[in-house]
């Protein structure tokens, strides 16, 4: 049975959709809850792949969340160990971090829909082919990362070049937020540190336009992160007991 160890930074950013399809395939999870110990030191021993999830904070902020100094320590492991590794937004840019590459403030933030394209490395991914040549996804995020050496890029937003990118065969960050579903995005409008963003933005980002959104483009969201997500699975070589689940 494949063990998978998951990187948490706050409550309400979890696996979403993609913990029932790790589950359905077998996987046994182990959340690391960084935001209540953040001086754990996890060990990658037993483990067979790596997933960073997202989190308000920056890179940077070491003096701050002692867990990221932590965290690119061994993410760098993971990559060199050859284990598959997913960096989802602050999960990405940690892996770029690791990767040698520099994390920047983006000229814009992205909150709410966003349209996204795959490059043309992109297109023949084995994880994001299906993605068509513009999707609207679903974005929380004020820093980007530059691409790592030897990285290729796999998407890219008109606000964001680097929306998604590939390591090797099996490292892989994603800007964006395949995983959420409806209650997710509701559930991060009310979070009070993303609703003092939003205000702090005087009025640039619309949360009822988000909520208004959300049900025209969630549905195909979900069919992109099951597919997607699925992919991901399939690079751990356990594939006996995956299902195709309906979006919801």
């Amino acid at each position: 049975m494949p063990r998978l160890l998951v990187f948490q930074h706050v409550a309400h950013e979890i696996l979403g959709t993609l913990d029932p399809l790790l589950r359905n395939a077998g996987f046994r999870i182990k959340y690391v809850n960084f935001e209540r110990h953040p001086d754990t030191e996890p060990s990658l021993e037993g483990y067979d792949g790596l997933i960073v999830l997202g989190g308000p904070m920056n890179v940077d902020e070491v003096d701050k969340y002692h867990n990221l100094k932590t965290e690119v320590k061994l993410i760098k492991a993971a990559v060199e160990k050859g284990l598959p590794v997913l960096g989802i937004c602050l999960g990405s840019q940690l892996l770029a971090k690791a990767l040698g590459a520099k994390v920047r403030k983006n000229s814009e933030k992205e909150i709410g829909w966003y349209e996204v394209s795959p490059t043309n490395e992109g297109e023949k991914d084995p994880l994001i082919s299906n993605l068509m040549q513009e999707e609207k996804i679903f974005q929380w995020h004020g820093d980007t990362f530059d691409l790592p050496k030897g990285a290729k890029l796999l998407a890219s937003s008109p606000l964001c070049t680097n929306q998604a990118f590939r390591y090797g065969q099996n490292v892989y960050g994603f800007q964006f937020h395949l995983e959420v579903d409806k209650p997710m995005v509701e559930r991060w409008l009310v979070v009070p540190e993303n609703k003092k963003e939003i205000e702090d933005l005087n009025g640039k980002i619309d949360p009822e336009q988000i909520r208004t959104e959300t049900p025209d483009y969630i549905v195909r969201l979900n069919e992109l992160s099951n597919n997607v997500f699925g992919n991901f699975i399939e690079l751990f070589g356990y594939n006996k007991k995956r299902k195709t689940l309906p979006s919801r």
